[in-house]
C-alpha cells in the first residue's frame, strides 16, 4: 500500500474569511515504510496572514512574496499523491483548503478526492483509542515517546515527519521495536556450559545484553501499553 502523510499551513483557519494555503508538506509510505521521497512547497497566497496564524507558523508576506502560486505546482501535488492513502491529522481542514486550492486552478482539477484513494484522520483515530484525551500531535507525541522539542513553530514538512511517527506507533501498537543488533561472535568468544549435552553449544547473554534486552522490553511497554515477552530474572 502507498500512502502519503501530508500536512499544510495556512494564513488562517476560516476559509470563508478567504485565507489561502501557505505551506504543503508530504511523506511517502511504502508498505508502511518511509521511502524517502517528499514534496515541500511555499506558496504566495497573494494575502496577509491572520496575526494569530502567523504567530503559529512565522512564514511572512516578505518571505512568500517570492514563492510560487498554487497553479504553478498543482500538477506535481497531484502527481505526487495520485493513488495513494492520504495520512492526515484534522484531515477535514486540510482537504477543505487543499479542495478550494483545486477550485481557484480550474474544474478539470475536480476534488482531491479524485485523485487519491482515500484519507485516514489521525485526530479520528486517535479519539478512538484515548476518549476523553487530548490529541494534538504536540499531545501524542508525548504518548509515544517522540522528539518534537525542535517544533517551536508549526511547519508543515515538519508536521508531517512528526506525525509519520505518530501514525506508525499508533497503528501498529508497537513503535521502534528493531533490537540492537550485536556484533557477531567468533568461536573463540562463544562460552560453552560444562554440563551442556555432548555437541551442543549454549551460550549466555552477558550482564550488560539482559540489561539492554530488559531496557528495550520496557520501551515497547511503554509505546504500546503491553508487551508478551517477560523480563529476565535478572532485569
Amino acid at each position: 500500500m502507498r500512502q502519503i502523510v501530508l500536512d499544510t499551513e495556512t494564513t488562517g483557519i476560516s476559509l470563508q474569511a478567504g485565507n489561502r494555503v501557505i505551506e504543503i508538506g508530504a511523506l511517502e509510505l511504502l508498505e508502511r515504510r518511509p521511502t524517502g521521497r517528499k514534496f515541500h512547497r511555499y506558496l504566495n497566497p497573494d494575502r496577509e496572514s491572520e496575526p494569530g496564524a502567523l504567530r503559529v507558523h512565522g512564514l511572512t508576506s516578505e518571505f512568500l512574496s517570492g514563492k510560487p502560486r498554487i497553479g504553478e505546482i498543482v500538477d506535481e501535488l497531484l502527481d505526487f499523491v495520485r493513488g495513494a492513502e492520504l495520512v492526515i491529522h484534522n484531515a477535514e481542514f486540510d482537504v477543505s483548503f487543499l479542495d478550494a486550492e483545486l477550485e481557484r486552478c480550474g474544474p478539470q482539477y475536480g476534488r482531491l478526492a479524485d485523485h487519491v484513494a482515500g484519507v485516514v484522520d489521525t485526530v479520528r483515530l486517535a479519539r478512538e483509542r484515548f476518549p476523553g484525551q487530548r490529541v494534538s500531535l504536540d499531545a501524542l507525541c508525548r504518548r509515544y515517546g517522540i522528539d518534537n522539542a525542535h517544533r517551536e513553530l508549526h511547519g508543515a514538512l515538519l508536521d508531517a515527519e512528526l506525525l509519520l511517527d505518530v501514525y506508525l506507533a499508533m497503528t501498529s501498537g508497537q513503535f521502534d521495536l528493531a533490537l540492537d543488533i550485536a556484533p557477531v561472535q567468533t568461536r573463540s568468544e562463544v562460552r560453552v556450559t560444562p554440563q551442556a549435552p555432548r555437541g551442543i553449544r549454549v551460550v549466555r547473554a552477558t550482564s550488560e545484553e539482559l540489561q539492554r534486552h530488559d531496557a528495550r522490553l520496557a520501551a515497547i511497554r511503554k509505546a504500546s501499553g503491553a508487551c508478551l515477552w517477560p523480563q529476565t530474572e535478572e532485569g
